[in-house]
């Protein structure tokens, strides 16, 4: 099979408006303890995504889009330009390309979740300082597996020692995440949270989704919902729903809950283990018979559309001057 371009390698027009290449000082933390405890000796790298941004007099709010474990896809791609030629900017970020990752849907431990967070903040790190951005109106948007790194970086207990106090998502658009990691202290700050899942999603506990979306609100965060009844994961995708089989997935495993430390706690001790990580956690869940090959993505009816209101109206309602 032919070796594909890395999305930086694409030329591509928006809404025209030209996509710019822009390089994201990053890292490769082991797991979310070494993230919070020690950011500057993660292991670095330079990870990349393309930047659009509508003329304007004025620094613009922006959209991150962060792909999920099949990499950046048309439906990335197209979401970004609803919202260009709604005025918005737009980053689409490419975290396997520098990685030389091309999926993660058969392990998704090649590299850690924590560093799929770390990639956003990163990335609003960098986008802050960008002159024709406005820096109090960034908003995040995570697919399944970028979904889980928004939420993860909307966390004051994560981000706070990677970009410090003063810098927040001012929303976060969390699309079918999987909520298998929850910090037991879910403070967002001010970022305003929505989730939106399909109640036949046979890749993540639809469940740890409620569960999450719940403790955010119940320590005072601002957060929502939204349930899609007959959809299955990725049914913002224009495609008929089709099984992916080499999908390895974990729907029924445990919660794994995370210290304000980022050490993540044993479903089976309630021990606390800053030595632990992802493929520790998995593999647990496997032996326990919890794992499974298979899952579905594609979309019924108008669902594609349902999302893509449902999204332009959070972010214009996140990114209202």
């Amino acid at each position: 099979m032919e070796e594909q371009p890395r999305f930086r390698d694409r030329p591509l027009t928006l809404a025209g408006v030209v996509g710019e290449n822009v390089e994201i000082t990053s890292a490769n933390p082991l797991n979310y303890h070494q993230a919070i405890t020690d950011p500057a000796r993660c292991e670095p790298v330079v990870v990349d995504g393309k930047l659009f941004l509508p003329g304007s007099e004025e620094p613009l709010p922006l959209v991150l889009v962060v792909p999920g474990s099949l990499g950046v896809a048309d439906s990335h791609v197209g979401h970004a330009e609803t919202l260009v030629a709604a005025g918005y900017g737009a980053f689409v970020l490419d975290p396997f390309g520098a990685r030389a990752v091309e999926s993660t849907v058969a392990d998704q431990t090649q590299y850690s979740l924590a560093a799929s967070a770390f990639d956003v903040l990163a990335t609003l790190r960098t986008l802050s300082q960008h002159p024709a951005v406005d820096p109090k109106r960034i908003s995040g948007q995570g697919h399944s597996r970028g979904g889980t790194a928004v939420l993860a970086a909307s966390m004051r207990r994560f981000a706070d020692p990677i970009v410090g106090e003063g810098l927040s998502l001012a929303g976060t658009y969390s699309v079918y995440p999987w909520c298998g990691h929850q910090f037991a202290s879910p403070d967002v700050g001010q970022t305003r949270i929505r989730a939106i899942l399909g109640d036949q999603d046979d890749w993540i506990s639809v469940q740890q989704v409620q569960a999450q979306i719940q403790a955010i609100r119940l320590v005072g965060g601002d957060a929502s919902i939204r349930m899609v009844a007959g959809a299955a994961h990725s049914f913002d995708r224009h495609e008929p729903v089709h099984e992916i089989p080499e999908a390895s997935v974990l729907p029924g495993a445990p919660t794994v809950y995370l210290d304000d430390d980022g050490a993540m706690v044993d479903p089976t001790t309630g021990v606390a283990d800053p030595a632990l990580g992802d493929r520790d956690m998995f593999l647990a869940a496997v032996r326990s018979g919890l794992g499974r090959q298979g899952a579905h993505i594609g979309s019924v009816g108008d669902q594609p559309a349902l999302f893509t209101a449902d999204m332009v109206r959070f972010h214009s309602a996140v990114l209202a001057a």
